[in-house]
């Protein structure tokens, strides 16, 4: 069992965390149904999410065989054969389908899951060698979640909320493919071959400085100030301490996979679960 869990990176699911930020921002935790109805689309997406991992680990079990960290993943070291990693694929793809349907019958509902799946079925079978457009599609899948949040209870997310997880989803993208480049080479993954640490360090930081500015209009934004609370202006400066930790760890050794940096540094997760409390009291209390 647990070389299937390491198969679907259930660790990862901490990406589908903002699924909660329309519930979160919105006043609505407490809302039973819609807390409910939430928590089922952090499953779907996870389900979902998890079929796209087997997907490209399938697709790329030779490459891996090679990589000095992914060497270790189930199918590209052997421990699970690629017939039952297609088998746990549309186990998964059924099971977030069903799950969908038995939450939200809309059709529309629907869209969200598919248009996830299908970019990044489209990112695995080739976009993902075009450069912008790699990073791009990571971006996407992060406000795809966000949108989706928001869609399953029927709140309409803050546009300066959209900015920001926009801005710094390429921020984590973009830091990602720099320490690609330093750790295993650009040989590792085709489209490293288009960039370098010069242009990835300009933008990244570019979109680093433009999430602070939009994180910061969000909170004194005038609806911000009537619907939520007048105080979140005071979680700014731990929000760019968060940021200048997470930097402080792309600078130094480690492969800039976002879920890897803040498991790993304790100080990190701590200042993080800290701001979760401060926006619950401020937002609750």
């Amino acid at each position: 069992m647990k070389k299937y869990l390491k198969l679907i990176r259930v660790k990862h699911y901490i990406k589908n965390l903002l699924i909660f930020f329309p519930l979160v921002f919105s006043g609505n935790l407490f809302n039973i149904n819609k807390l409910l109805i939430t928590l089922s689309a952090f499953v779907i997406f996870s389900l979902s999410a998890s079929m796209i991992y087997v997907i490209n680990d399938i697709r790329d079990r030779d490459k891996d065989k090679l990589h000095e960290k992914k060497k270790n993943r189930p199918i590209a070291s052997g421990e699970i054969t690629v017939n039952k990693a297609w088998i746990v694929v549309f186990v998964l793809l059924f099971l977030s389908l069903v799950l969908n349907f038995c939450v939200n019958k809309n059709f529309n509902s629907y869209i969200f899951v598919l248009v996830y799946i299908l970019i990044n079925l489209a990112y695995s079978f080739g976009l993902k060698n075009i450069p912008l457009i790699d990073v791009a599609i990571l971006v996407l899948g992060f406000l795809i979640r966000i949108i989706y949040g928001g869609y399953v209870i029927d709140v309409n997310v803050s546009n300066w909320l959209f900015l920001t997880v926009m801005s710094i989803s390429f921020y984590l993208g973009l830091g990602k493919r720099r320490n690609e480049i330093i750790k295993v080479g650009k040989d590792s993954r085709k489209v490293l071959n288009y960039y370098n640490e010069s242009f990835l360090d300009k933008n990244m930081y570019m979109f680093l400085a433009i999430t602070i500015v939009f994180y910061s209009l969000w909170t004194v934004d005038i609806n911000t100030i009537s619907t939520l609370s007048k105080y979140l202006i005071w979680s700014i400066p731990l929000v760019v301490l968060i940021l200048m930790r997470y930097s402080m760890n792309i600078e130094n050794d480690s492969y800039g996979d976002p879920v890897e940096v803040v498991l790993n540094d304790k100080i990190l997760t701590f200042m993080i679960l800290l701001y979760g409390i401060i926006i619950m009291v401020l937002l609750y209390l």
